[in-house]
């Protein structure tokens, strides 16, 4: 496994790489000046299982804000940062626990240095990020446009910048908005270097279209092995990130908290309101760190029978519910009851 052999790096109080659980990134879309604001949202994504999360930084007032917004938050925040080398630095000043740049655009060898520098006083890693949106126009030209080799060769001409500078506290990241070049990219560079890889597929799209994308893409780079962090990029509530990124962990067997909730997709047999039921039932799961799996059916045919495996679930009848454990129905509920007596039993689990 390619997860395995990776280096092991801290960001903040976690861990990374070297087979260390898979972690989930977001990025907050709040101005990070307003402080306030980020840290509210940073408590909403870590309410959802964020474990690390990333602000841009354009302005020094956003660095200087990464000081204030760690007070008051528990998982890494890591700076985002786009050409000013400065803002780099100043946000490694601040207390960012890591730094994302792309070397491509920060400039210079001497600019660059500046960030190593930094970043080496205070041992904090950095995040060489390429992106097929801001390749270097030498490797455009060579490979006949935007490629997967080019991505990976752009990776690896930055990453040999950052060690030349005899610095080696780093992540690496290749992102396109094409998931198969993406794939792709990450297939190329595993095993040929030694750090952590975060994935994602860049501006995926909205929560419809980017989920699916984000769930093909990952779902297969992950599946070969490849990653020790994922963001799931949408163009939405940036929670929504979050809760998409751990049903892809746990759909792959790669995280196992949380309850799982499997509903079927409705027909004519369907005789309660089960669309409405399932959406609030996998709302309430998520506040439940439970490690259980809850079936949400919406007739007999398909209640104890094939959803035997969950260790808890309601089957629809006309206008009720039959509520079972492991296949067996424990009692019969009206449906307006049915939400109430299913957050009961979670409440009273293992009880």
């Amino acid at each position: 496994m390619f997860r395995d052999d990776t280096k092991e790096i801290h960001i903040g109080d976690r861990v990374i790489g070297h087979g260390n659980p898979i972690l989930i990134q977001s990025m907050t879309n709040t101005k990070t000046e307003d402080v306030k604001a980020t840290i509210e949202q940073i408590h909403r994504l870590e309410t959802a299982g964020c474990e690390i999360v990333r602000s841009t930084v354009p302005t020094l007032e956003a660095a200087k804000a990464i000081k204030e917004i760690k007070k008051e938050i528990s998982i890494p925040l890591v700076a985002d940062i786009h050409f000013d080398y400065k803002m780099a630095v100043a946000a490694i000043e601040n207390g960012a626990d890591k730094v994302r740049i792309n070397p491509g655009n920060i400039g210079t060898d001497d600019k660059l240095l500046e960030v190593v520098k930094a970043a080496k006083e205070r041992n904090i890693p950095i995040r060489v990020g390429v992106n097929s949106g801001s390749m270097e126009k030498d490797l455009i030209e060579k490979y006949g446009g935007v490629t997967a080799k080019g991505l990976v060769e752009s990776a690896l001409r930055n990453v040999q910048r950052i060690e030349d500078m005899g610095y080696d506290n780093l992540v690496v990241s290749l992102k396109s908005t094409n998931v198969l070049m993406c794939v792709e990219a990450h297939k190329n560079i595993a095993g040929k270097i030694p750090y952590p890889l975060h994935v994602g597929i860049t501006e995926s799209g909205t929560a419809f279209s980017g989920n699916l994308k984000s769930g093909v893409g990952l779902g297969m780079i992950l599946s070969e092995g490849i990653g020790d962090t994922i963001r799931v990029s949408l163009t939405g509530d940036v929670v929504d990130e979050v809760r998409a990124a751990r049903i892809i962990l746990r759909t792959l067997g790669l995280r196992k908290e949380g309850i799982e909730v499997i509903s079927c997709p409705t027909c004519g047999r369907t005789n309660i309101d089960l669309i409405s039921l399932a959406t609030k039932v996998e709302e309430l799961a998520e506040k439940y760190p439970l490690n259980i799996k809850l079936a949400v059916m919406g007739c007999a045919v398909n209640g104890p029978g094939e959803a035997k495996e969950a260790d808890l679930g309601v089957a629809g009848g006309k206008n009720e519910g039959l509520l079972f454990k492991k296949g067996e129905i424990i009692k019969k509920v009206p449906e307006s009851e049915i939400f109430n007596a299913l957050e009961d039993e979670l409440k009273n689990w293992g009880r």
